[in-house]
């Protein structure tokens, strides 16, 4: 082992790895109290939460409330959801909307100064703020500019989080039955360097965002690969609802773009009717809420139409909607499409599901502990027991924030217990070299994300997933193995995590002997609520 070089090594109060609305409200939130070190592997900006169209679900008006926002939350998770963190998140949702008015988030009006609440589906009434169809872009505008403004905040743009830092890397054996696990930091690979820093931290949040990127289609962006659940689970923290991997039913079908254009959800509660290429409705045939039925119910319909009819899409129609309302509400989408050669307000809009969403992932209590002390998660990294088979649309920037507090007024309660830990070795990569071949990374990321989308896909089957497991088992030993000889790299790094993260979806579907909410296998017909 190296002699450690304490000098070299960089010290914060508080680690954010990850930038989105749960990471950066985090460190908003503690900043105050202490210095802050965020690490976000590419910009600032790039993030799931920049990604999110719709909105943000808070209960603001009457004739809605709580109870109506928490049944309809309950009736979405499929049996899986806690009420008691229902209940959390539905009626702390008015505070944290104005924590980030404070922090100069603009939502939509009306002429007469209230909040423009959009409906979508799954929700009972009109609860969802919104600023146009690009709500997370807004949110991410705001809660960044306060952070740089911030003089206790440090951002490391293009910074990537190798690992998390426990009782592992000072030879000590780490088990998941252990309860006394630790994080003290984590190693950072800087971009611009290439070399592997130490940061330590009296407390780490974990707010890395998604998974989309293990799937051909999705509407995450690329960075989207699952870091965040792949280091914890690597530190042997405690994962789970793995399984319930949301499909966004409508997405933008244009095979050529990587991530998908997403069509909002809001536009099927502004009256949108799905259709197939015939142009035929077909939603009432699944279900009584036709097009605004839950997200898993639409797309596995939209799922099971292509299949029958043999086309590679079907249709959003709104043309039957005022065209000035439509590019009033809809305006990104309107040029999107219009780029394209579609105008929204004449023609009907191509769509496919794209793997959109996991409720799965890190899990934590009430006050966003994970199992590992002094380790936080915040965001779609983390398993709150909110979204439960299901989330219910536009609850997810909400949980981010609610939990992002929930963290926040944990940890500064404890954090001035928690020593530094100088006791860690630097980064060792002593007998490694570049790899010779970046095919090797290139094209096991391709069949990953091929196994995936073929086998784990909005239909399930058991003979599937156990070809998806057979095969991502060669693909992991292929890929451990290069990882012990390479000089570490973000690609390298990041085929890993998205290969643990498939392996963790896979496990848990093969584990859950039953349909139920997003998890649908044939071989368990009966849908279970």
């Amino acid at each position: 082992m190296r002699k450690i070089d304490t000098s070299r090594r960089k010290k914060y109060d508080f680690l954010v790895i990850g930038s989105g609305i749960a990471g950066l409200s985090f460190a908003l939130k503690v900043a105050q109290h202490g210095t802050v070190c965020v690490v976000t592997k590419s910009a600032l900006t790039d993030t799931n939460t920049e990604y999110a169209q719709g909105g943000i679900s808070s209960v603001t008006y009457q004739p809605d409330n709580f109870e109506k926002h928490i049944k309809d939350t309950m009736v979405a998770g499929a049996g899986v959801c806690n009420l008691d963190v229902v209940k959390k998140v539905v009626t702390e949702a008015p505070e944290q909307i104005k924590q980030l008015l404070e922090w100069g988030t603009n939502f939509d009006k009306t002429d007469d100064g209230k909040f423009d609440l959009h409906r979508e589906g799954g929700h009972s009434e009109h609860r969802i703020l919104h600023h146009k169809d690009n709500t997370g872009f807004e949110v991410q505008r705001a809660i960044s500019t306060a952070a740089k403004n911030n003089p206790n905040i440090d951002i490391l743009e293009n910074h990537f989080a190798v690992e998390i830092i426990t009782q592992h890397h000072l030879g000590e054996m780490v088990n998941k039955w252990r309860k006394d696990i630790e994080c003290y930091g984590a190693y950072v690979l800087n971009g611009k360097t290439n070399s592997v820093e130490t940061i330590l931290a009296r407390v780490t949040m974990i707010a890395t965002g998604g998974v989309g990127a293990v799937y051909q289609t999705t509407t995450n962006p690329v960075i989207a690969t699952g870091d965040g659940i792949a280091m914890v689970y690597r530190a042997k923290g405690a994962i789970e609802n793995m399984e319930f991997i949301q499909f966004h039913p409508t997405s933008l079908y244009n095979p050529k773009e990587r991530p998908s254009f997403l069509i909002t959800e809001a536009m099927r509660g502004f009256g949108g009717i799905l259709r197939r290429k015939d142009e035929q409705k077909f939603m009432y045939r699944y279900d009584e809420r036709e097009n605004l039925a839950p997200r898993d119910i639409v797309a596995r319909a939209i799922d099971n139409e292509m299949k029958t009819t043999g086309d590679d899409f079907v249709y959003l129609d709104i043309t039957h909607k005022d065209h000035d309302e439509i590019k009033e509400h809809f305006p990104n989408i309107y040029q999107k499409c219009l780029s394209l050669g579609i105008d929204i307000t004449k023609d009907m809009i191509p769509v496919v599901p794209a793997a959109h969403y996991s409720c799965g992932g890190i899990k934590v209590d009430l006050n966003a502990r994970t199992t590992i002390q002094r380790l936080y998660a915040a965001g779609e990294c983390c398993s709150t027991g909110l979204h439960g088979a299901n989330r219910l649309a536009s609850n997810s920037l909400l949980e981010a924030i609610v939990y992002a507090e929930a963290a926040a007024q944990d940890a500064l309660k404890h954090f001035r217990e928690y020593a530094f830990c100088d006791r860690i070795p630097e980064w060792n990569d002593e007998g490694t070299s570049q790899p010779e071949e970046m095919v090797l990374i290139t094209q096991s990321k391709k069949e990953l994300e091929e196994i995936m989308s073929y086998y784990v896909g909005i239909v399930r089957s058991n003979i599937r997933l156990k070809r998806a497991l057979d095969r991502l088992e060669i693909i992991y030993h292929e890929t451990e193995e290069l990882y012990q000889k390479s000089v570490v790299s973000q690609q390298l790094c990041e085929l890993r995590n998205t290969i643990q993260t498939g392996y963790l979806i896979i496990k848990m579907a093969r584990n859950r002997k039953e349909s139920r909410g997003l998890h649908y296998n044939v071989d368990f017909p009966d849908q279970l609520k």
